[in-house]
């Protein structure tokens, strides 16, 4: 049988989500699915449109797999629009002039900013905040010299995000609502007030309960907002730029011209199978009306597309809500959530939780007669969202003891219950909603990892808010199958790296056979002897090939260099910062003309000098070190760079001293030896050049301090870094990268990098920040202890090296012929020395 037509106009994120799911799904290739979408790319995350400011990508913010782009039962049609709609024939015509027959039809057009009828709304400088190329214009805008202040009309959801945008900018911020608090739709007065100040400590001024009566300027813009309230002779709030953000209207014009049926205020008319009133047409998203409502948020249209799914490729509809107004969210680094009923009827009790000093605001809202929790409002700390708002659909009971739950520490998720009492339909993920029984599904079928689990289901790959839930699910079903998940680091050593990190930190051991003796068995193995080198080099910060440590090293940390494929090894000084004089400049041009070294600068605005035979490596590390530069380890599992813009000092954007920071940052933490590589980046404003947002430390300057993220790497598996900590002046931002750093040390795997240590961290990123900001473990000190002692006791090692005539000794090929050298064979490139092509790549002349 041919495949049935499935044509889904809109591709928003709610669009996409409904592709993803038939595409999943169809295993029988019953359906051939016909997306057109209006903008001219594919589908991209709008809750995280901020991000874009603080450096993420349109690709970083795609919602498309590439694979999907050229999948055969998709065919994407960017840039299109659908006119009209013969619902009889069921056809739709596009405004290119071609149509498309279907067998259903799914609108999911999302909805419109709302722009109220002000005057002045058309002055240059005004803008809504719903697409990229809002934002591009926004930030084009704002680049301007003397442009600094930025008003938002609208303190909802998208009001806040609009506001973090201009404050990623560089702007003064002001939100300006008309109700008496913010997120109105959301948060109940108490708990908008905790909001509130969190918002107002980071430097947004809030003006609630205002209206805007005009918005005043000239053909150069905007110059001012004046208040409806105001009195005649106040002055205008004075500003460059104004976000639109006052509420959105669904786009259902389609569906009026159709003659299907829309609700009073707008938006399609759906039942609880998300079906319109004429037959084979769905609507989900901000465009359907659900029970008299239209949903502005992301997840209650998610769980529109899942309905649609079921019914499409699946058992069909299950009895869900798919308006349940469930969501957790953070906005500007503050933990949101809401679920269920948010207000107390006549049959309901309210629990609050209130602390003014944490900035902590927790409301439940119980069933006055039997106890049962309902919903409720979590603010500043959003810690056991999972499990309450299962309590509050039923699908776990109410504990009798409900009242306990208000405390954060209480609320743990599948800890307070265990993952058994969980039902196989709870949520786990509630970005992707995966369930708990997709993720057993999942481990039953050999997902051992929560980075397995991940690529089977999607849990954890949105927010990551729920990767530690999933990993104890993990942990828990691994008991339950009697799979045992072997830890250690090898057969030589009955511990993980972490334990035998703590044990030989303990006994203060510092050599090989110190370790082996006392906790380990045999003579070790390529394994376990580099990890053993590893924690002695963080614990003692020694020369690496003094003593039995000499025979722990691996083949680049052996020659203190990296070995290429032809035998010879490169020479990487260290240009902190990215900083470089003209005379360090020519001494390594002439050291690489003296020696033959091809030369190319690499991404960590770094020179790397390629093609020295061992032997020749002390002669030229005398001449790097006399240039007055050292070794930039870019051998070791140690900090390798920090890349830095140019700050201030001469870019016109820059907020802060980038390139004095990079370097401070890098002569503080050179030799650090830990896990893996350690790559670090500070950019001198929001516009990220020095793009630190995909390092392991990335540090972007504000106008009050600095923005600190952790957690980001690049490679294979590339990861945005989480943004950690906001505008910290200088003591605070080293402090706690000095803390972050010796913790990552202390506590991740063999060769993982600090993304995938902070994935698999129990607890997350908000464990992390307790442990870092919060000194929850009560370790601060020691951990500062630790670099202050690596800062002390730090000495390049090829300094160290030449200043020993027995360590120089080492540098030879052959030990019985110190003089003698065998020198590899050579072709040249683009006029410079290179190896001899191998049979897979032909000489480039």
């Amino acid at each position: 049988m041919a495949p049935r037509s499935l044509l889904v106009v809109g591709n928003g994120m709610v669009g996409q989500k409904l592709v993803d799911l038939v595409v999943g799904e169809d295993r029988t290739e019953a359906w051939h699915v016909v997306v057109v979408g209006e903008e001219s790319r594919p589908a991209y995350d709008r809750v995280a449109l901020s991000s874009w400011f603080e450096g993420r990508t349109e690709a970083d913010l795609s919602l498309v797999a590439p694979e999907l782009l050229h999948h055969p039962a998709v065919d994407y049609r960017f840039g299109r629009v659908v006119t009209d709609l013969d619902t009889d024939a069921r056809v739709a015509a596009l405004d290119d002039g071609t149509s498309v027959a279907y067998d259903e039809l799914v609108i999911a057009t999302g909805s419109t900013p709302f722009v109220p009828p002000i005057e002045g709304r058309d002055l240059a400088g005004c803008f809504v905040y719903r697409t990229l190329d809002d934002l591009a214009a926004m930030r084009e805008w704002a680049a301007v010299e003397g442009r600094s202040v930025g008003a938002v009309i609208g303190g909802g959801l998208l009001g806040l995000e609009a506001a973090n945008a201009l404050r990623a900018l560089g702007l003064v911020t002001h939100v300006i609502e008309m109700a008496p608090h913010l997120m109105p739709q959301q948060l109940d007065r108490p708990a908008a007030r905790m909001l509130e100040r969190r918002i107002t400590e980071m430097g947004v001024h809030i003006h609630c309960g205002m209206s805007t009566s005009a918005i005043e300027g000239d053909d150069a813009g905007v110059r001012s907002i004046r208040f409806a309230d105001a009195d005649a002779d106040a002055d205008p709030l004075v500003v460059d730029l104004v976000v639109f953000s006052a509420g959105i209207r669904p786009r259902d014009d389609l569906a009026r011209r159709s003659g299907i049926e829309v609700g009073e205020r707008g938006g399609i008319v759906i039942d609880d199978s998300c079906r319109s009133s004429v037959a084979g047409i769905s609507a989900i998203g901000e465009v359907a009306c659900h029970a008299g409502r239209v949903h502005g948020l992301v997840a209650p249209g998610y769980e529109m597309a899942r309905v649609v799914a079921d019914r499409l490729v699946g058992e069909g509809a299950d009895g869900r809500d798919p308006g349940a107004p469930s969501t957790k969210l953070k906005l500007m680094g503050v933990a949101l959530a809401s679920f269920g009923q948010t207000v107390a009827d006549d049959g309901c009790d309210e629990l609050v939780f209130s602390d003014p000093i944490a900035k902590v605001h927790r409301k439940l809202v119980v069933d006055a007669t039997t106890g049962a929790l309902r919903g409720g409002i979590l603010v500043g700390d959003a810690e056991g969202f999972d499990l309450l708002a299962l309590m509050a659909s039923g699908d776990v009971s109410t504990p009798s003891d409900i009242g306990s739950f208000l405390s954060p520490v209480s609320t743990s998720s599948i800890a307070t219950v265990g993952p058994d009492a969980l039902p196989d339909s709870a949520p786990i993920c509630s970005c992707n909603a995966v369930t708990k029984g997709s993720i057993c599904g999942a481990i039953a079928d050999g997902a051992h990892t929560v980075k397995a689990i991940g690529a089977c289901t999607s849990a954890g790959t949105g927010c990551g808010g729920c990767v530690p839930t999933v990993n104890r699910l993990l942990r828990s079903e691994l008991d339950r199958m009697g799979v045992t998940v072997d830890q250690r680091i090898c057969e030589h050593f009955a511990y993980d790296r972490q334990q035998l990190f703590d044990l030989i930190r303990f006994h203060r051991h510092r050599s090989w056979s110190e370790v082996r003796s006392a906790h380990g068995t045999g003579r070790g193995c390529e394994i376990c002897r580099p990890v053993v080198a590893s924690i002695l080099a963080s614990l003692a910060n020694g020369y690496v090939l003094d003593g039995d440590q000499a025979a722990l090293q691996d083949t680049n940390d052996h020659a203190l260099a990296n070995l290429q494929r032809n035998g010879t090894y490169s020479i990487v000084p260290r240009i902190p910062g990215g900083e470089v004089t003209p005379a360090q400049l020519i001494a390594l041009g002439r050291i690489a003309d003296e020696f033959g070294l091809y030369t190319k600068i690499t991404g960590g605005q770094r020179i790397d000098l390629f093609g020295a035979r061992l032997d020749q490596l002390p002669a030229i590390w005398e001449r790097v070190l006399a240039a007055g530069m050292e070794s930039g380890h870019a051998y070791g599992k140690a900090l390798r760079t920090v890349k830095s813009c140019v700050g201030d000092t001469w870019c016109r954007y820059g907020v802060q001293d980038s390139v004095s920071m990079a370097i401070q940052i890098e002569l503080r933490y050179r030799g650090l030896r830990a896990p893996h590589k350690i790559k670090a980046a500070v950019s001198g404003c929001a516009r990220e050049c020095a793009e630190a947002q995909s390092k392991d430390v990335g540090v972007i300057a504000t106008e009050r301090g600095w923005n600190l993220y952790v957690g980001g790497n690049g490679g294979t598996s590339p990861r945005h870094a989480d943004l950690f900590a906001t505008d910290v002046d200088d003591d605070t931002l080293v402090r706690y990268i000095d803390r972050f750093l010796m913790f990552y040390i202390r506590t991740a795997d063999r060769l993982q990098r600090t993304a995938a240590w902070l994935d698999e961290l129990e607890g997350g990123l908000d464990h992390l920040r307790s442990v870092v900001i919060d000194d929850s473990l009560g370790i601060c000190d020691e951990l500062e202890a630790d670099m202050a002692r690596h800062v002390e006791s730090y000495e390049c090692e090829w300094a160290a090296t030449l200043r020993d005539p027995e360590r120089r000794a080492r540098f030879v090929e052959f030990v019985n012929a110190p003089e003698a050298a065998a020198e590899p064979g050579w072709s040249r490139t683009r006029g410079q020395r290179v190896p001899l092509p191998t049979t897979r790549r032909e000489a480039r002349v």
